[in-house]
């Protein structure tokens, strides 16, 4: 075994992971080694460089992890597949590169936990700001000069037109900017696309630093266990390439294997539920009961429509015209192919007694599914619809000491009565959009889940059937100070350890209302000051929008302050 010696490692070369390695490295001092089960994206590599490509990469099992969970015994018992990135940049080099921050009352939540107040918007704003590039424009709420760059979606089609036209019909305004000053709305939505190609975080962060002496990357590199002495991390075990066993000693150790890779891997270590633990013959080395709970994430259906006009990208589809649509990518960076499609959608209210909104919508100018597959009809369009703050609770428990094996992953979907109530809001509330006459040139029929739905326990028996994950797997190993938390959220360490951190979705204590790609480089961002011993930046009291009480700022310290002021105040 190999003893050499790192001051960081890094287990994950994932979202996380690549902020983390660019960030501690900027210290030619601290010397970080990345390790990542997954290969290399540093060859050119159409499937995740090409941002229309991305069916091709999910359910592969050179790309994916392809976890399932165990039945779901909501969801007629069905396992639900997930996704994981297997690659350099993780989820983000095989995800739809749709960028959402979540909403300002998101972090006020956070906040409001025992030992987040540094959590809330004002302190993790800046964070958001340091990581982007907006080419939308840099202003008091978004950043511009981060190494993400981001673009908006032109959203300009026909379909797009009548989308947004719709949306208003039915009572909902349009915005500016849904990770600006109001998130509440519909709009063209920022991704991480960049002169055609994807910008996955190991485009953004890694790929820079690959000439630092101080930084080294290994791919293929599965961590089976961190090393302990007492309660102190001192290094990983790892297998190289599936056989070559390895071990690697460090100043410390930070996991950002994210919600399912991160939990298990403390499980594997000693670290968790002492029952379960000592139950699958493991030494406990902590009890603590709050890792591989708190298990959160984003169900998501398909409403279809058929269109009576030929104006989706569905000849784009074809067989016979992909090579075309390829050539194109490759030489010009333009076309069907440099574009992740997911170009415009929203955020809404499903009723008046929810305070910001629990329903983000995104619009597709064809009618497919992510494994390809297409109605009948040959052109339609579909909204993409889901509640996104389920108080359902799953767990992520390992089932064996053998590294390789999954964990058990359960997420108990549609088991409370919060949740199936506001699935049938969600239904209604896009069916109530898709009905408006914005769309009465071109609406040919609801293709799914079709007229046949539609009481309650259709529309609830239709999800249970249907419904799919959008990939956002979190909160397994949340930061607070209360008992069922796992993570100092001023250190990052795991309670009770010392040199051991997380830095990945698991410690979120709440997910976001909307893709967690976002919040999770933010938490990295400033994750890495907190590390580095580099002095935080400081909170940036700005406006946001709230539904109850129009403008707000937190903390009040400028009740006075508007949009308007700030804008003044910005140019």
């Amino acid at each position: 075994m190999s003893e050499k010696r790192y001051d960081v490692v890094i287990v994950g070369g994932g979202s996380a992971g690549c902020v983390l390695a660019n960030r501690l490295s900027s210290s030619p001092e601290t010397s970080v080694l990345v390790l990542e089960a997954g290969h290399s994206d540093f060859r050119i590599d159409p499937f995740i460089h090409m941002p229309a490509a991305l069916p091709f990469p999910i359910g592969s099992r050179f790309y994916d992890w392809r976890y399932q969970s165990e039945p779901e015994p909501y969801m007629r018992g069905r396992r639900i597949f997930h996704a994981r990135g297997k690659v350099l940049g993780g989820s983000s080099s095989i995800n739809g590169m749709i960028f959402q921050r979540g909403n300002p009352l998101d972090y006020e939540r956070w906040a409001a936990e025992p030992g987040m107040k540094e959590w809330d918007y004002a302190h993790c704003l800046p964070y958001f700001k340091r990581m982007e590039t907006c080419l939308a424009g840099a202003d008091a709420w978004r950043g511009g000069s981060g190494p993400l760059i981001l673009e908006r979606g032109p959203a300009t089609g026909a379909l797009f037109g009548a989308f947004f036209e719709a949306a208003q019909q039915a009572g909902y305004p349009l915005t500016d900017d849904v990770n600006g000053y109001r998130q509440e709305g519909f709009a063209p939505f920022d991704r991480n696309v960049h002169r055609g190609r994807r910008l996955s975080a190991s485009r953004a962060y890694l790929h820079p630093v690959r000439g630092r002496r101080n930084v080294t990357v290994e791919t293929l590199a599965t961590a089976t266990r961190i090393r302990l002495q007492g309660k102190r991390a001192v290094g990983v075990d790892y297998v190289r390439a599936g056989r070559l066993r390895r071990s690697v000693a460090a100043g410390e150790v930070i996991l950002c294997g994210g919600a399912i890779n991160t939990p298990q891997l403390l499980q594997l270590s000693g670290v968790g539920r002492a029952a379960h633990l000592r139950g699958l013959g493991i030494d406990v080395v902590a009890d603590l009961p709050g890792v591989g709970d708190n298990l959160q994430d984003h169900l998501e259906v398909y409403v279809q429509h058929a269109s009576r006009q030929p104006v989706s990208i569905a000849p784009g589809m074809r067989w016979r015209h992909r090579p075309r649509i390829g050539a194109e990518w490759l030489f010009l960076r333009k076309g069907l192919g440099a574009t992740n499609h997911f170009e415009g959608g929203g955020f809404a209210r499903s009723n008046d007694d929810v305070d910001y909104p629990n329903l983000m919508f995104h619009f597709l100018p064809i009618a497919i599914r992510y494994d390809g597959s297409q109605p009948a009809a040959e052109h339609g369009y579909q909204v993409h619809i889901g509640p996104m703050y389920s108080d359902a609770r799953g767990t992520v428990e390992i089932i064996s000491t053998d590294p390789t094996k999954h964990p058990a992953l359960r997420f108990n979907y549609l088991s409370t009565e919060q949740d199936r109530r506001e699935w049938v809001e969600a239904i209604r509330v896009t069916r109530r959009i898709l009905s408006q006459s914005g769309f009465a040139a071109f609406d040919a029929g609801e293709l799914s889940p079709g007229p046949s739905v539609e009481t309650d326990e259709q529309i609830l028996d239709w999800v249970a059937r249907d419904a799919e994950t959008a990939l956002h797997p979190s909160c397994t190993a949340k930061m607070g100070g209360g008992e069922a938390s796992v993570i100092d959220p001023t250190t990052m360490e795991v309670h009770g350890m010392t040199g051991l951190r997380v830095v990945d979705a698991s410690a979120m204590p709440f997910v976001t209302n909307g893709n967690i790609y976002a919040p999770v480089m933010m938490l990295a961002e400033k994750a890495a000051d907190r590390i580095a011993g580099n002095t935080p930046l400081g909170p940036l009291h700005v406006p946001y929008y709230s539904y109850r009480d129009g403008s707000r700022t937190y903390p009040p310290n400028n009740p006075e302050m508007s949009r308007e002021s700030v804008d003044e105040h910005h140019s």
